[in-house]
């Protein structure tokens, strides 16, 4: 049971989740100034590929539920199987509601992957068995699900960049190649420390930690996110203008737009 964890465990997750609500609380933003824009349109396509990679290494939310979803994976055959599916799922809803115009509330869809988090980690700690007493749903089916979720996320996020009419679904498939680029870095370094840990006696241990902290991440996440919901759709309930209410969060998306476009340059210059 939950409460049957070491106190030291429990130390152990709350430093976790600190640590990682320090680096969320300075990725939080979205949004994009005109300045950046033009240094997009400027660059072209590779721009969406660069911007692409370094979006997902950056994507805090997505490289937490994909950390989750290799606990799960002890072979190659497994490997392939579940983050194709992610793969897959995420591709379809980023290039059809992007491709299409679709746009949802960036804030709403980020707290639903919050919550993505929490699910891939509960499932981790055979969550539904020992506690809900029924069985978990069928993984595959879920990562591909989840998957379609993270894809609109990563769709808000491609549409406030300076989108091309004529070439807009090679801006798209830019995009989505760098997504991968950046996956397949992320995952493989992921997989070399679980690899490592795996043969150590204090995996058990690990996995406990790393799963009750990502289920801590999750909801601190989803806090936020809906918080920012909140802001961007019900302001006057907050007791003060709208343009007051929300400019230290423009603030905050304008540096993090900023940061993601340096860093895509600099890339494009190594």
């Amino acid at each position: 049971m939950l409460f049957t964890i070491r106190k030291s465990t429990w130390l152990l997750i709350a430093i976790t989740a600190l640590l990682l609500s320090q680096f969320f609380t300075q990725a939080y933003a979205h949004g994009m100034s005109a300045a950046e824009k033009q240094a997009i349109i400027d660059g072209g396509n590779w721009s969406y590929l660069s911007i692409g990679i370094t979006h997902m290494l950056s994507g805090y939310d997505h490289l937490l539920f994909v950390f989750g979803i290799i606990f799960l994976l002890t072979s190659f055959k497994e490997i392939v199987k579940y983050i194709t599916a992610f793969t897959l799922g995420h591709s379809v809803t980023l290039i059809y509601a992007t491709f299409n115009g679709i746009q949802i509330n960036y804030f709403f869809i980020d707290a639903i992957i919050a919550l993505s988090i929490v699910y891939i980690a509960f499932a981790n700690l055979d969550g539904f068995n020992k506690h809900l007493g029924v069985k978990a749903p069928n993984l595959l089916l879920m990562i591909t699900s989840l998957g379609l979720i993270h894809g609109l996320g990563l769709s808000t996020r491609l549409q406030q960049l300076p989108l091309s009419e004529s070439d807009l679904l090679l801006n798209i498939i830019a995009f989505n190649v760098g997504i991968e680029i950046g996956q397949i870095l992320a995952l493989s370094a992921m997989l070399v420390v679980m690899n490592i840990l795996r043969k150590k006696l204090v995996f058990g241990t690990f996995n406990k930690i790393a799963n009750y902290g990502l289920i801590f991440a999750g909801l601190f996440l989803f806090m936020m996110q809906s918080h920012g919901y909140w802001h961007t759709t019900t302001p006057d309930e907050f007791g003060f203008s709208n343009d007051n209410h929300i400019h230290h969060h423009i603030e905050m998306e304008q540096q993090r737009a900023a940061e993601l476009i340096n860093n895509s340059h600099r890339d494009s210059i190594d």
